[in-house]
């Protein structure tokens, strides 16, 4: 039997997976990094995106935003602020606001509120991508 890694997700919320996984692929702040079992042990703080892991063979997506990564043994522990599987997503809902992130974008009023939108429309481009990328692999 291969090797495996147990992959956690915990927001301040719930815990959104426990599962054991054979890799994982996460959205780093300075850019994405994979995890294979017996990976050298870091910390790593995330970015907005797609986590993803294989699971005999197959793909899974969950939408993550902000938080830290912790791989240490075989174990990958992801602290997001904000997590969501592909399944869990409303695509509507993440439509409204991308449209509403791009209407407040093409405003371009103050400098804190054009951040903001930055982010809610990098955000909703996110969590279209996730589910998107589980209807591709099959597994939403």
């Amino acid at each position: 039997m291969a090797k495996k890694l147990l992959l956690e997700i915990v927001t301040p919320d719930r815990k959104v997976l426990s599962q054991e996984v054979e890799y994982v692929g996460a959205p780093g702040a300075l850019g994405e990094f994979g995890v294979l079992p017996s990976h050298i042990p870091f910390l790593s703080a995330l970015g907005i995106g797609n986590l993803y892991f294989k699971d005999s063979g197959k793909a899974h997506y969950v939408f993550v935003a902000g938080g830290f990564c912790e791989v240490s043994g075989d174990k990958v522990t992801v602290l997001a602020e904000v997590a969501e599987t592909a399944a869990e997503i409303d695509i509507e809902r993440a439509r409204r606001a991308q449209e509403r992130a791009q209407a407040r974008l093409a405003q371009q009023q103050e400098k804190i509120n054009y951040a903001r939108a930055q982010a809610s429309l990098r955000k909703a481009l996110a969590r279209i991508s996730c589910t998107e990328a589980a209807h591709r692999a099959g597994t939403c």
